[in-house]
């Protein structure tokens, strides 16, 4: 019997150690949750952006010009002699008004990757998204910082919270090219 104690205890000790590396990690923090924090690390960005601008102008412009030639108390006049009173009177109006409303919006979900971590804490994050469809391309980019803190615990964070964010998002292929003002249509505009 106490060979065999002696076999398992011995047993034990030469794989303790390949056990103990599959066991445990010493990485692990059981008590937080994990928040990017070094450049690599990547975040999910639940875009829902919308714009919503009305710009509207007012002009109106009135003058008036009065314009006498002459003498006013009847002494002669020398070679105009002819011209007793000349009178120039002009009046010039214009009103206008204009209004111009746009309505953008854009929703998606994209995983972004930090790019940089500045000395204060906050991330660098930067993502491209490409959705293919027939023959059109639609191609979403984003980037802007972060805040580590503002990334929930699945590792989301809305696109309201990222500052200087800079979202485009871009076409490419035959309804883009459609869009397009052609090149005759753009001179023209240039001219008139």
């Amino acid at each position: 019997m106490r060979k065999w104690f002696l076999c398992a205890v011995l047993l034990l000790i030469m794989s303790g150690s390949s056990w103990a590396g599959s066991l445990w990690n010493d990485n692990a923090n059981w008590f937080a949750d994990e928040r990017p924090g070094r450049v690599g690390d990547i975040v999910n960005v639940l875009v829902d952006e919308r714009t919503n601008a009305k710009d509207e102008a007012e002009m109106s412009v009135s003058k008036t010009t009065n314009n006498q030639v002459g003498n006013q108390d009847g002494a002669d006049a020398g070679l105009l002699n002819f011209i007793r009173r000349i009178t120039f009177q002009s009046n010039n109006s214009s009103n206008g008004n204009g209004s111009v409303e746009r309505t953008h919006r854009a929703t998606a979900t994209m995983a972004c990757l930090v790019t940089e971590v500045l000395p204060n804490g906050n991330l660098v994050i930067e993502g491209t998204r490409d959705v293919r469809t027939s023959d059109e391309i639609l191609q979403l980019q984003l980037t802007g910082v972060i805040r580590p803190q503002d990334v929930n615990s699945d590792n989301e964070i809305q696109s309201e919270l990222i500052a200087n964010a800079e979202i485009a998002v871009k076409g490419r292929g035959m309804i883009s090219r459609t869009q397009r003002v052609g090149v005759v249509t753009q001179i023209l505009q240039a001219v008139f």
